[in-house]
């Protein structure tokens, strides 16, 4: 059997990050998840951080460098994506937008998501539900109905009634599993009405170059 291929996208800009130590996480639980079905996994695991200059040259160049080719590659062959944001001013940081800016339009249609963010405090998860979400919808992704949010405060013991942070990224991860054992890359939709490239290459005139 051909082991499955998990791509796990990490947006945080700090050393020790928060939002990476949240994608660790779900990776596990979800990695964990699938060995325990007999499923084969392999995890890569995509900095952005490491890629914020190759993601703005290929912006405006429209060209990528070998390491963020490697990345957009690798997305395009996962059978799962596990992506992770901090929440900026009420929506996902810019970086993470900007590499979801140059994948191909095509490379997420009927791919399992697992939806992650981290932020200060527990208003900002409702950003998963209108910002993220819709995103991914928009890119006809398959996003998992458990959003997983981080603020600073659940990361100890998560004991006031509401459902703890552990709890959370296990059903997450749960719902994961479930849906990239049944993935078949091979099988994945390609959407006839997308675009070849980012809408903002066409508007900025780079179509052609």
């Amino acid at each position: 059997m051909t082991a499955k291929k998990i791509v796990v996208v990490s947006s945080g800009l700090s050393t020790p990050s928060s939002t990476r130590q949240l994608a660790d996480r779900l990776a596990t639980d979800a990695v964990g998840l699938l060995r325990e079905r007999g499923v084969e996994v392999e995890v890569e695991v995509v900095e952005l951080r490491d890629l914020a200059h190759d993601i703005t040259n290929h912006l405006l160049l429209g060209f990528a460098p070998p390491k963020l080719e490697a990345a957009l590659e690798s997305v395009a062959s996962a059978d799962g994506l596990i992506a992770v944001t901090p929440i900026f001013t009420t929506s996902y940081a810019g970086l993470f937008k900007s590499f979801i800016d140059v994948i191909d339009p095509q490379s997420l249609t009927d791919l399992p998501v697992l939806i992650g963010a981290t932020g200060g405090t527990p208003r900002h998860s409702l950003a998963i539900d209108y910002a993220i979400r819709p995103l991914f919808t928009y890119l006809h992704a398959i996003p998992v109905p458990t959003g997983v949010f981080a603020a600073t405060g659940d990361w100890g013991d998560g004991g006031d009634g509401v459902r703890s942070l552990p709890d959370r990224i296990f059903r997450g991860a749960s719902e994961f599993a479930g849906l990239v054992e049944r993935t078949d890359r091979s099988q994945r939709v390609s959407d006839p009405f997308a675009l070849d490239r980012p809408m903002g290459h066409l508007l900025g005139g780079l179509a052609g170059e």
